[in-house]
């Protein structure tokens, strides 16, 4: 049913994905987290935004492939063996879900969003920052400074294994913006 809504994604970039796949979390299979997180991305996409590579489907067909590229995504990781990052993939999920419910016209989600898939996407190329846990939580609080503290923290792990550029690239390809 959804095989005739599949497109190329029209030069779009996957730099999402390339961040998590050049952390060292990921180095034993770097091209399965690149996949698995973009798919994640990609159900994301259907639920609250433009998908990229499912175009044309009516919203409840949009909806139920957007579950399916959650739970596949989840289940990769799954049989990668690496349950901290089905936890923090889980918590993303479950965060922008909540994130879009508390703001149906979508005001001050980008920002939250953005901050929130940034600093997931580090924390399973390389690990959560200290105090990750808590900057999520002020999140789902919607406490105002919440998505710079993610931000900051992701910033900070990417520097120190090298991947300040490709997360600063990944910010710029989904149009997140530090304060």
């Amino acid at each position: 049913m959804i095989s005739p809504h599949v497109c190329d994604p029209d030069g779009d970039d996957s730099s999402l994905g390339m961040l998590v796949a050049g952390g060292p979390r990921s180095a034993t299979a770097p091209s399965e987290y690149a996949v698995l997180f973009e798919s994640i991305r990609e159900g994301y996409l259907l639920h609250y935004a433009r998908p990229r590579v499912v175009n044309g489907a009516d919203e409840d067909l949009a909806l139920l492939a957007g579950d399916y590229l959650y739970a596949r995504g989840l289940e990769r990781l799954a049989a990668l063996g690496d349950l901290e990052a089905v936890r923090e993939l889980s918590d993303l999920i479950s965060l922008v879900a909540q994130l879009h419910a508390a703001n149906p016209d979508a005001s001050g989600v980008e920002q939250g969003s953005g901050a929130l898939w940034l600093a997931s996407a580090i924390a399973v190329a390389a690990g959560p920052p200290s105090g990750h846990g808590d900057a999520k939580a002020s999140l789902r609080r919607s406490e105002p400074g919440a998505p710079q503290v993610l931000w900051d923290g992701a910033l900070a792990v990417a520097g120190g294994v090298g991947l300040t550029e490709r997360l600063e690239r990944a910010a710029e390809a989904i149009g997140f913006r530090a304060h």
